[in-house]
């Protein structure tokens, strides 16, 4: 079990999931220590959050309406500023609660992994009534520190908004842009992670807020963190930020494919090997970031740091036991784990309606799919029989595919108009399926391009469904459900402190006897991803093209032979099983390429060996 701190009481964190299954969680973990990450792209959202915990809790609300200036970034600043009021007061109620069995001061300490708090704990627990006792729970009530609020912002969400006139407003009014400034100006004090990549704006925005500096003190009232898919990315990013004086805290991990949400693979680079890398390479990097900071600081003005400011590497994607848990920490330093997609399935902590609880105790994997649903154009794991997907084919069968795009977050696209529109929208799909029926070629490949812009999704609108459903909340949102494949893993209902127990070994919930590992899976979903790019290359191979296939294969093969070192770490059952997983995918990579290299591909291939 990894050590934990005083500073940090769980040695894992919930990541963001959708926009509405984790729109509130804080407000169901902090108080026990757990950290938890909210969406904060949909201020519409985060406004009607706000009233529903205001009337729960009989305080003052006053709307900020559609029209009002500035609307987005203080809905959002609104709202965050209650979960932390909130939350304080839990935080307060908890640590003043008796030491008796159900207490929430109790729940607090029970769940916690091994560590130097649970120890006290235990041995408070050992002693007599006496002054000795009171004085250890005394000290246990200001050890019960709350978990994090942090927040999400997706990079690539950033369009420019426009006014009644249809004029574009200036770039601070931007989605991603207004979603920083409704975090920066917030009360909380907590990390700010930045997902799908570089954002120059956006991160050029962060060093217009002082608490994104160090004070006084070297301390940092609001962090960076970055979600991060390789090491490259990592410090491209680190430096890049460190150059304008603003400091990463955590580097948080996330594989390529197996996750929830949006699938951002690389090529090839698998979750092990990617892991190894920051093991050999963090003091080099720290070091080097932290002189890049430094001549950024003084070049403001501003006092240098001695010593380098706290670094986490974090990890998440697809991990589900403990033993996967603790290979994270012994074997790749990792400094804290997340856990998302299981607790879809813990009604307590996040948002799915019962129907949807349902459907995912039944998943399979033939229910949930790396889908083209996203108007993004990014690969998204979606429940495929979610209400949302049956809403969105039988708009279709009517004969009115797209979805009227009432809150607009995904747009991208000016194929067909100056205003960038959504390829989810009516508008957009009406105008494609009409350039296609234009098409006289008859060729497969416009019937097939023509079903693919049919396949994306209203996910702005169905991703708040499960918050909106569960709130009475007035929507037209139906449901869409964003979970990873390792949902199939896990097939009842659990309550908090079940699925913490489960996280730490203590209790197993898993489902499926046959799961395999993780880093396998996580291989086996890039060996057919390798298959399906090769498939849909058909028709436009160029060098560039046979190039990118060879360096995949290169990287999937060097990825192989990091876990057969790894399998070393294994009992003759598991290693065995591992082995024999690892031999299949490795011959199953040798087929595809065998594929490629017999067709007229492989003289382009052949130059590349």
């Amino acid at each position: 079990m990894k050590a934990t701190s005083l500073k940090n009481p769980h040695v894992f964190h919930i990541p963001v999931m959708g926009t509405g299954f984790s729109i509130d969680t804080p407000l169901k973990v902090a108080k026990y220590g757990i950290s938890s990450v909210v969406s904060i792209m949909d201020d519409e959202l985060a406004e009607q959050m706000r009233e529903v915990y205001c009337r729960k809790h009989d305080l003052a609300y006053e709307a900020i309406l559609e029209h009002d200036e500035d609307r987005r970034a203080r809905r959002i600043t609104a709202y965050l500023n209650l979960l932390d009021d909130l939350v304080a007061k839990q935080v307060i109620e908890l640590q003043n609660s008796a030491f008796e069995a159900g207490s929430e001061i109790t729940r607090y300490f029970e769940m916690l992994p091994d560590s130097e708090r649970k120890s006290l704990y235990t041995k408070m627990l050992g002693l007599a009534d006496s002054d000795e006792k009171l004085e250890m729970q005394a000290q246990l009530r200001k050890l019960a520190t709350p978990g994090g609020i942090d927040v999400n912002i997706m990079t690539k969400l950033d369009s420019d908004c426009y006014d009644k006139q249809k004029n574009k407003m200036a770039p601070e009014f931007a989605d991603a842009m207004a979603a920083l400034r409704g975090f920066a100006t917030s009360t909380l004090s907590s990390s700010l992670i930045f997902s799908a990549g570089l954002n120059r704006r956006l991160y050029a925005y962060l060093t217009t807020f002082e608490d994104f500096f160090p004070d006084e003190n070297s301390e940092l009232r609001k962090k960076v963190t970055l979600k991060v898919s390789d090491y490259r990315s990592a410090i491209i990013q680190g430096k890049y930020l460190a150059k304008r004086g603003i400091w990463v805290s955590e580097y948080r991990i996330e594989s390529g494919l197996n996750c929830g949400g949006h699938a951002f693979a690389t090529d090839g680079h698998l979750l092990g090997p990617i892991m190894e890398e920051f093991v050999h390479k963090k003091a080099e990097m720290i070091e080097e970031i932290h002189k890049t900071y430094n001549r950024a600081l003084e070049s403001n003005g501003r006092a240098q740091i001695s010593e380098p400011l706290e670094l986490l590497v974090t990890v998440q994607g697809g991990i589900g036991v403990n033993e996967e848990q603790e290979l994270m920490f012994d074997r790749y330093a990792i400094d804290a784990v997340g856990w998302a997609t299981p607790f879809l399935l813990v009604p307590e902590v996040t948002n799915v309606d019962e129907a949807h609880l349902a459907k995912l105790i039944a998943a399979t994997d033939d229910d949930v799919q790396l889908s083209d649903h996203s108007p993004l154009g990014v690969p998204f794991w979606s429940l495929e029989n979610s209400a949302s997907e049956e809403h969105r084919l039988a708009r279709i069968e009517r004969g009115r595919p797209g979805s009227p795009c009432p809150k607009g977050f995904l747009v991208s696209n000016t194929e067909f108009t100056e205003e960038p529109i959504c390829s989810a929208s009516r508008n957009f799909q009406r105008r494609k399926i009409r350039q296609f029926d234009e098409d006289k070629t008859g060729c497969e490949k416009v019937a097939f391009m023509r079903g693919k812009a049919l396949r994306k999704s209203c996910l702005c609108l169905d991703l708040t469904g499960g918050a909106t459903m569960k709130y009475n909340i007035k929507s037209e949102a139906r449901p869409a459900v964003c979970c990873g494949p390792n949902i199939v893993n896990f097939s009842k209902v659990a309550t908090l402190e079940e699925m913490i127990d489960h996280i730490y070994g203590r209790i197993s919930l898993m489902t499926n006897p046959e799961r395999p590992h993780v880093f396998i899976k996580e291989l086996s979903l890039y060996v057919d991803y390798f298959r399906n790019e090769f498939q849909l290359a058909t028709d436009e191979f160029t060098e560039r093209t046979a190039k990118r296939f060879m360096v995949f294969k290169n990287n999937l093969i060097s990825g192989i032979e990091h876990y057969r070192e790894l399998a070393e770490r294994f009992n003759e059952e598991q290693k065995k099983s591992f082995e024999d997983s690892l031999d299949n995918l490795r011959e199953e990579i040798n087929t595809i390429h065998a594929c490629l290299e017999s067709t007229e591909r492989g003289a382009l291939l052949a130059r590349l060996v």
